[in-house]
């Protein structure tokens, strides 16, 4: 993978004009208002304040750069050998914000519009095999609260299919044992409804039940998932307790919560769930992302081509 020759500096190093400040203040205003979540947030905060240190340096204000002025700029981040897929994402979010500035009627018209993307490299994610989801789970052992928490997490995230960031934001109410599902706020601030299996909601009943209460230090605290501080869990967190009992239960490779999100959707696609549902379980807005999953598993269509198909 592609990564920064040149490292471009922090985002807090970058100098940007007033007018600038002024403009990406107001669009961030207009991203928390349409819901979106902290990492995005982040990611557009980060991407849109190099594009203003950039045109500042030039003398060019929000709402006078041109097409000419942007494919100049889409230039340097090539020749800074970033990976595709993040100079993508950067000018996505150039693309959004003019969008913005047109919508507030500070801008004529996009001229990102017309500004071609880097086609992104087609990586199918990595899966783990049933016996290896098991392998790890199970490494993990119902002893301390910190142990009994840590194996309610892994075995919800696979059950449900959770992202990191809808773990940590999930609150006990969240859970609703009588109709075996829990309630998941996604991206924009959607949500969903998700059941839960029978190894997940032991692993939730004995967590709230023995566990989480010697983790609380406040009885207010609403958050499903707490720390030992009893704190709200950050994804940071969910990522560094999966990577110890990823070395404990000795799976190869590199296994991140998203890594258990793929092997939910790649499982219930090898048991014969229809792709539409995976979709809702995921939260997908398109059913075009939830169509990677029909990639990942190659052999397995070979075999039912095999087994079907009169003339294989």
């Amino acid at each position: 993978m592609a990564t920064d020759a040149k490292q471009a500096p922090a985002a807090e190093e970058l100098e940007v004009s007033p007018a600038w400040e002024r403009a990406l203040a107001g669009y961030r205003r207009e991203l928390v208002r349409g819901g979106a979540s902290g990492a995005t947030l982040r990611a557009y905060g980060r991407d849109l304040v190099e594009l203003a240190a950039w045109a500042s340096a030039r003398g060019r204000e929000p709402g006078e750069l041109a097409y000419r002025d942007l494919r100049g700029y889409a230039a340097e981040l090539s020749e800074r050998r970033l990976a595709r897929a993040s100079v993508a994402r950067k000018l996505a979010a150039v693309r959004r914000f003019h969008a913005h500035l047109v919508a507030a009627g500070e801008a004529a018209s996009n001229p990102a519009d017309l500004l071609p993307s880097p086609k992104a490299q087609s990586r199918l994610p990595r899966v783990l095999g049933p016996d290896e989801v098991a392998a790890l789970l199970d490494r993990i052992p119902a002893t301390g609260p910190l142990e009994v928490r840590d194996r309610a997490l892994f075995e919800l995230a696979y059950s449900a299919g959770m992202r990191a960031d809808e773990l940590v934001s999930a609150d006990v109410g969240d859970v609703d044992f009588d109709s075996e599902t829990i309630r998941v706020t996604g991206k924009g601030s959607k949500t969903r409804v998700v059941p839960v299996g029978e190894p997940a909601q032991r692993a939730l009943r004995r967590y709230l039940e023995t566990a989480r209460h010697a983790l609380a230090q406040n009885a207010a605290e609403s958050a499903l998932f707490i720390s030992r501080s009893g704190r709200r869990l950050s994804p940071s967190d969910i990522r560094r307790r999966l990577e110890k009992w990823v070395r404990e239960a000795a799976v190869a490779g590199r296994v991140s919560p998203h890594t258990l999100r793929h092997s939910f959707a790649t499982h219930l696609l090898e048991g014969g769930a229809d792709l539409r549902a995976i979709q809702e379980l995921l939260g997908h807005s398109s059913v075009s992302t939830t169509q990677v999953y029909t990639r990942v598993e190659p052999s397995r269509l070979r075999r039912e081509y095999a087994k079907a198909h009169p003339r294989a």
